[in-house]
């Protein structure tokens, strides 16, 4: 099998270091030359690619945008598997699967990465242990999705999870950019300063992924834009929630309002959280153990 990694990033030379540590030849593309030139000193790739018509498997691990003109504008092999990477599904989708291009598309999104971005940080292990996420649709060819499924399980991922590009945008808008955005946010108050003996790990968790490249993120968001502007939303509102009981000295009321975050997590942890040795299917939501 051949494979080629385009995009040489945090995330696209750990995959290329992943796949090589499984035994895979893997050759790399970049499009600005250091990075390229770092991955084969390294020998984080085998050599550089020149064309993709040779190539039987392409993972792009490109920005939203950069990904869909890279997709939609190179000549690959015929029936190739192309796989992108991004942090946003459906966009990727619509603009891929409706080029009626000659290839077989599969809509990845590791749930793994670093506050530091570039090859430099790239490592083999990065995804020991963590989450992928693999969209589903009408146009999925099975055994394109298998393959995908097979490298995925080889380069050290714990649990596979299958879904449609609009559930996946759905949930992550919740469960990675809103987290982003509130730690970008949290970290703008004047009171940063000067915390040195003041914190803990909850500070330490709120504030480190206020670090990440602004440019990447804010693409993130505008391309999954009414998922955002709903999850922001509904933040907001809970946050008034609290507000509002502080302000009045309602401490039956704010206690109401804690306890029911409380009892929201607990119930979200019990559904979730503690399926880990086992598959499990929900809704449209599909999870698979592929290491214990």
């Amino acid at each position: 099998m051949k494979i080629c990694v385009a995009g040489l990033g945090l995330i696209g030379g750990s995959l290329c270091m992943a796949l090589r540590r499984a035994g895979y030849e893997v050759d790399g593309y970049n499009r600005s030359p250091k990075p390229l030139a770092y991955a084969l000193e390294n020998g984080i790739i085998c050599k550089g690619a020149k064309s993709f018509d040779k190539y039987d498997v392409v993972f792009v691990a490109l920005p939203p945008k950069a990904a869909v003109s890279f997709i939609r504008d190179t000549a690959f092999k015929e029936g190739a598997i192309v796989a992108d990477i991004c942090g946003v599904k459906k966009m990727i989708e619509d603009a891929v699967c409706g080029a009626h291009l000659n290839i077989r598309y599969v809509g990845t999104h590791p749930m793994a990465g670093k506050e530091v971005s570039g090859i430099e940080n790239a490592c083999a292990d990065l995804f020991d242990r963590a989450n992928m996420v693999l969209t589903r649709g009408d146009f999925t060819d099975e055994a394109a999705y298998k393959t995908i499924v097979g490298l995925v399980r080889d380069m050290g991922f714990k649990r596979l999870v299958e879904c449609s590009a609009e559930v996946h945008d759905r949930k992550i808008a919740y469960t990675s950019q809103l987290a982003h955005i509130v730690s970008n946010a949290y970290v703008k108050d004047d009171e940063i300063e000067s915390c040195l003996g003041f914190t803990g790990g909850s500070f330490q968790d709120m504030t480190r992924i206020a670090a990440v490249e602004a440019g990447v993120w804010a693409e993130l968001y505008l391309a999954n834009r009414k998922n955002v502007i709903d999850k922001v939303g509904k933040l907001i509102d809970n946050l008034e929630d609290i507000r509002s009981a502080v302000e009045k000295s309602d401490k039956d009321g704010l206690v109401r309002v804690l306890e029911a975050g409380r009892a929201r997590y607990s119930d979200s942890r019990a559904q979730s959280f503690q399926k880990d040795a086992t598959d499990f299917a929900e809704g449209q939501i599909k999870t698979t153990m592929l290491h214990d």
